[in-house]
């Protein structure tokens, strides 16, 4: 995943912001994979991920299923993570 990635900010300062991840193969076909994360009224970072081209039919996303105290240490979660986590992960969406 990349060290650096690319942002998408969203209007509102509690809005989700988008991260770009490294794509994923399922199928034979890349899909896209975003991090969208946010900050709640009481301090925890919380997470999902979205699969799939944004803002169509085809897009795929999972509940909240990162928390953390910090940014940093919900970065180190998804970081963790592995392609076939992922992939997995995408298949339990379709």
């Amino acid at each position: 995943m990349p060290a650096q990635p690319a942002r998408h900010h969203l209007a509102d300062a509690r809005d989700a912001v988008v991260h770009d991840l490294t794509p994923i193969r399922f199928d034979g076909q890349d899909v896209a994979v975003r991090l969208a994360l946010r900050q709640t009224p009481d301090g925890i970072w919380r997470g999902r991920i979205l699969f799939g081209a944004q803002d169509t039919e085809l897009e795929r996303t999972t509940a909240e299923i990162f928390a953390a105290i910090s940014e940093q240490d919900l970065w180190i979660s998804v970081s963790d993570l592995r392609e076939h986590h992922l992939r997995d992960l995408y298949r339990s969406l379709l």
